[in-house]
Protein backbone atom coordinates (compact mmCIF):
# COMPACT_ATOMS: atom_id res chain seq x y z
CA UNK A 1 0.00 0.00 0.00
CA UNK A 2 0.93 4.01 -1.04
CA UNK A 3 0.95 5.01 2.57
CA UNK A 4 2.89 2.00 3.90
CA UNK A 5 5.48 2.72 1.23
CA UNK A 6 6.06 6.54 1.78
CA UNK A 7 6.38 5.28 5.41
CA UNK A 8 9.21 2.79 4.84
CA UNK A 9 10.50 5.88 2.79
CA UNK A 10 10.58 8.35 5.98
CA UNK A 11 12.59 5.78 8.08
CA UNK A 12 15.12 5.36 5.35
CA UNK A 13 15.44 9.60 5.69
CA UNK A 14 16.52 9.18 9.33
CA UNK A 15 20.32 7.59 8.64
CA UNK A 16 20.50 10.30 6.11
CA UNK A 17 19.45 13.32 8.31
CA UNK A 18 21.58 12.20 10.77
CA UNK A 19 24.57 12.06 8.70
CA UNK A 20 23.79 15.54 7.56
CA UNK A 21 23.49 16.38 10.91
CA UNK A 22 26.76 15.44 12.31
CA UNK A 23 28.68 16.34 8.70
CA UNK A 24 26.77 20.05 9.35
CA UNK A 25 25.07 20.09 6.17
CA UNK A 26 22.81 22.06 7.70
CA UNK A 27 20.22 22.79 4.45
CA UNK A 28 20.78 19.38 3.53
CA UNK A 29 19.67 18.16 6.39
CA UNK A 30 16.83 21.10 7.36
CA UNK A 31 15.50 19.55 4.00
CA UNK A 32 15.77 16.07 4.63
CA UNK A 33 13.53 16.53 7.97
CA UNK A 34 10.97 18.30 6.29
CA UNK A 35 10.53 15.78 3.82
CA UNK A 36 10.43 13.24 6.41
CA UNK A 37 7.82 15.53 8.31
CA UNK A 38 5.68 16.09 4.84
CA UNK A 39 6.00 12.33 4.68
CA UNK A 40 3.90 11.79 7.38
CA UNK A 41 1.46 13.98 6.92
CA UNK A 42 1.28 12.56 2.83
CA UNK A 43 0.88 8.94 4.08
CA UNK A 44 -1.72 9.51 7.44
CA UNK A 45 -3.87 11.67 4.34
CA UNK A 46 -3.40 9.36 1.60
CA UNK A 47 -4.60 6.06 4.31
CA UNK A 48 -7.62 8.18 5.77
CA UNK A 49 -9.31 9.51 2.33
CA UNK A 50 -8.61 6.61 0.35
CA UNK A 51 -8.93 4.47 2.74
CA UNK A 52 -5.91 2.59 2.78
CA UNK A 53 -5.32 2.28 6.90
CA UNK A 54 -3.42 -0.90 7.33
CA UNK A 55 -2.88 -2.41 10.54
CA UNK A 56 1.07 -2.61 9.80
CA UNK A 57 0.66 1.48 9.32
CA UNK A 58 -0.77 1.78 12.65
CA UNK A 59 2.64 0.18 13.50
CA UNK A 60 4.93 1.66 11.34
CA UNK A 61 3.85 5.38 11.70
CA UNK A 62 4.13 6.28 15.16
CA UNK A 63 8.01 3.39 14.62
CA UNK A 64 9.25 6.03 12.20
CA UNK A 65 8.38 9.04 14.21
CA UNK A 66 9.98 8.32 16.80
CA UNK A 67 12.70 7.00 15.08
CA UNK A 68 12.98 10.46 13.42
CA UNK A 69 12.51 12.77 16.42
CA UNK A 70 14.80 10.30 19.35
CA UNK A 71 17.60 10.06 16.30
CA UNK A 72 17.46 13.67 15.95
CA UNK A 73 17.57 14.73 19.52
CA UNK A 74 20.60 12.34 20.35
CA UNK A 75 22.51 13.67 17.51
CA UNK A 76 22.20 17.24 18.12
CA UNK A 77 22.38 16.53 21.50
CA UNK A 78 26.09 15.10 20.87
CA UNK A 79 26.79 18.11 18.73
CA UNK A 80 26.12 20.49 21.53
CA UNK A 81 22.69 21.90 19.65
CA UNK A 82 20.40 20.39 22.18
CA UNK A 83 20.74 20.31 26.03
CA UNK A 84 21.24 16.89 27.23
CA UNK A 85 18.82 16.75 29.57
CA UNK A 86 16.30 17.49 26.88
CA UNK A 87 17.22 14.27 25.20
CA UNK A 88 17.16 12.39 28.31
CA UNK A 89 13.81 13.38 28.70
CA UNK A 90 12.33 12.54 25.33
CA UNK A 91 14.52 9.42 25.46
CA UNK A 92 13.20 8.37 28.58
CA UNK A 93 9.68 8.91 27.82
CA UNK A 94 9.61 7.17 24.89
CA UNK A 95 11.22 4.39 26.81
CA UNK A 96 8.63 4.63 29.59
CA UNK A 97 5.93 3.41 26.97
CA UNK A 98 7.93 0.73 25.23
CA UNK A 99 8.48 -0.53 28.46
CA UNK A 100 5.08 -0.18 29.48
CA UNK A 101 3.25 -1.80 26.45
CA UNK A 102 6.59 -4.63 26.97
CA UNK A 103 5.40 -5.17 30.85
CA UNK A 104 1.81 -5.73 29.54
CA UNK A 105 2.42 -8.38 27.38
CA UNK A 106 4.59 -9.93 29.75
CA UNK A 107 1.76 -9.66 31.86
CA UNK A 108 -0.98 -10.98 29.60
CA UNK A 109 -2.82 -8.11 29.76
CA UNK A 110 -2.10 -6.23 26.20
CA UNK A 111 -2.87 -2.61 26.02
CA UNK A 112 -4.19 -1.19 23.17
CA UNK A 113 -1.86 1.35 21.51
CA UNK A 114 -3.48 4.45 20.39
CA UNK A 115 -2.08 7.88 20.91
CA UNK A 116 -3.72 10.45 23.23
CA UNK A 117 -3.98 14.56 22.20
CA UNK A 118 -1.48 15.44 24.34
CA UNK A 119 1.40 12.95 22.99
CA UNK A 120 0.11 14.09 19.04
CA UNK A 121 0.56 17.63 20.65
CA UNK A 122 4.02 16.26 22.01
CA UNK A 123 5.33 15.12 19.02
CA UNK A 124 4.31 18.37 16.65
CA UNK A 125 6.20 20.10 19.11
CA UNK A 126 9.22 17.89 18.97
CA UNK A 127 9.22 18.28 15.46
CA UNK A 128 8.60 21.94 15.15
CA UNK A 129 11.26 22.01 17.72
CA UNK A 130 13.76 19.87 15.53
CA UNK A 131 12.85 21.67 12.52
CA UNK A 132 13.13 25.57 14.04
CA UNK A 133 16.69 24.49 15.36
CA UNK A 134 18.02 22.85 11.71
CA UNK A 135 16.35 25.44 9.81
CA UNK A 136 17.93 28.26 12.33
CA UNK A 137 21.19 26.55 11.41
CA UNK A 138 20.67 26.32 7.82
CA UNK A 139 19.22 29.57 6.93
CA UNK A 140 19.89 31.98 10.40
CA UNK A 141 17.39 33.52 12.01
CA UNK A 142 18.02 37.19 11.23
CA UNK A 143 17.87 38.16 14.98
CA UNK A 144 20.68 38.97 17.66
CA UNK A 145 21.79 35.73 19.29
CA UNK A 146 20.78 36.30 22.39
CA UNK A 147 17.34 36.39 21.12
CA UNK A 148 17.53 33.25 19.68
CA UNK A 149 19.74 31.61 22.56
CA UNK A 150 16.21 32.54 24.22
CA UNK A 151 13.98 31.49 22.25
CA UNK A 152 15.74 28.18 22.17
CA UNK A 153 15.62 28.16 25.83
CA UNK A 154 12.00 28.81 25.83
CA UNK A 155 10.92 26.33 23.32
CA UNK A 156 13.10 23.80 25.15
CA UNK A 157 11.10 24.30 28.76
CA UNK A 158 7.95 23.98 26.80
CA UNK A 159 8.64 20.96 24.84
CA UNK A 160 9.71 19.30 28.84
CA UNK A 161 7.17 19.91 29.72
CA UNK A 162 4.80 18.50 26.93
CA UNK A 163 7.10 15.36 27.09
CA UNK A 164 6.70 15.24 30.80
CA UNK A 165 2.71 16.05 30.77
CA UNK A 166 1.88 13.05 27.69
CA UNK A 167 4.26 10.54 30.19
CA UNK A 168 2.31 11.13 33.35
CA UNK A 169 -1.05 10.53 31.05
CA UNK A 170 0.20 7.65 29.40
CA UNK A 171 1.36 6.20 32.76
CA UNK A 172 -1.89 7.16 34.37
CA UNK A 173 -3.16 5.54 31.54
CA UNK A 174 -1.06 2.27 31.71
CA UNK A 175 -1.94 1.92 36.25
CA UNK A 176 -5.97 2.59 35.38
CA UNK A 177 -5.51 -0.76 32.28
CA UNK A 178 -4.02 -2.87 34.90
CA UNK A 179 -6.25 -1.96 37.68
CA UNK A 180 -5.58 -1.67 41.08
CA UNK A 181 -5.23 -5.11 42.06
CA UNK A 182 -2.69 -5.53 39.28
CA UNK A 183 -0.30 -2.27 40.20
CA UNK A 184 -0.61 -2.29 44.12
CA UNK A 185 2.44 -4.61 44.25
CA UNK A 186 4.55 -2.30 42.12
CA UNK A 187 5.20 0.33 44.90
Amino acid sequence: MIPNLITILRLFLVPVSVMLIVMHEWQAAFLAFVLAGLSDAADGLIARHFDMKTELGAYLDPIADKTLLVSSFITLSIIGEVPAWLTIAVVFRDLLIVGAVILCWVLEKPMPIRPLMISKINTTVQLLFIGAILGTHAYGSGVAVPMVDSWERSAALLVAGLTLASALAYLAQWLRHLGPDEHEDLF
